[in-house]
């Protein structure tokens, strides 16, 4: 759904200061209420390719799904309409990536990570696949939405790493998803409620890697609404600190409600209208 006038955006992407390409692609769309975030990796110049096909042609299945009045007859029940279109946009991206991969040998290997929002009637849909990241601020509170698909998250959760020998591991880049490396992938995905005044981010492991949860919080919360200010601050922060990697984020802040649903007030105003 279009959601332009409830919703501001910011993208920024930023070479870092080590690498000679960059590799992220950004995008939004708010005529279809879309968020993405794309890393891609692999290959001669490879994992700009995938990232920039990523970026582009589910931005396409989804307007397009949008347009032709996406069909629920192949949705599950207990999902959004938003939420098939996205799967089935990720599952066709990803085949071609794939298929491109095999087809192009300057492509061998190449594949991309992808974190992506649908806002639709005052939810946010989420999908992602790799460790780049979505975050939420609510009030003071930031709280990571997502959790990476990557080896030092394994050993996370399985308890034989602390968060502080994870910062130190020389595993960090190693992921255990992405999109195009394989014939199918699998997205996770989340519905959420929305609420006036959050903010949203998506961040490349070039942010995350470099800038703590606090410091990411702290900035979000200085910028006090200005979510270009908080764009620049993050990504200058991430190059102070070492800019090792290229270094992307999309930030959204949600202004008003949006929804299509008429309250009963509105529908009587509606159809007096409509007598005149």
């Amino acid at each position: 759904m279009n959601v332009s006038g409830a919703i501001d955006v910011v993208r920024l992407t930023d070479v870092g200061l080590h690498r000679d390409k960059n590799e992220d692609a950004v995008a939004s769309d708010l005529s279809i209420g879309l968020l993405m975030l794309a890393d891609g990796m692999g290959g001669y110049k490879a994992g700009e390719v995938a990232s920039e096909i990523a970026v582009l042609m589910i931005a396409a299945e989804i307007t397009e799904a949008m347009q032709n009045k996406f069909s629920l007859n192949k949705a599950e029940l207990n999902l959004l309409p938003a939420s098939q279109m996205l799967i089935d946009a990720v599952e066709k991206t990803n085949a071609v990536i794939y298929q491109i991969s095999l087809d192009q040998p300057q492509c061998a290997g190449m594949g991309t990570t992808l974190v992506t929002g649908i806002f639709t009637d005052n939810k946010l849909i989420v999908g992602h696949i790799g460790d780049s990241r979505m975050y939420r601020l609510r009030g003071d509170k930031l709280v990571q939405l997502t959790e990476d698909h990557s080896v030092i998250q394994e050993q996370l959760n399985a308890g034989l790493l602390t968060k502080a020998q994870a910062k130190l591991s020389n595993q960090k880049n190693l992921v255990t998803r992405a999109l195009g490396i394989d014939p199918e992938v699998e997205l996770d995905l989340q519905e959420l409620d929305v609420e006036v005044d959050d903010v949203y981010l998506l961040c490349s492991d070039g942010l995350s890697d470099l800038v703590d949860d606090a410091e990411i919080a702290k900035t979000l919360l200085e910028a006090n609404g200005n979510i270009t200010h908080a764009a620049s601050k993050l990504i200058q922060l991430a190059n102070e600190n070492g800019g090792i990697d290229n270094i992307s984020v999309v930030i959204a802040i949600i202004r008003k409600e949006f929804s299509t649903e008429k309250n009963w007030v509105q529908n009587i105003f509606g159809s007096f209208k409509n007598l005149k």
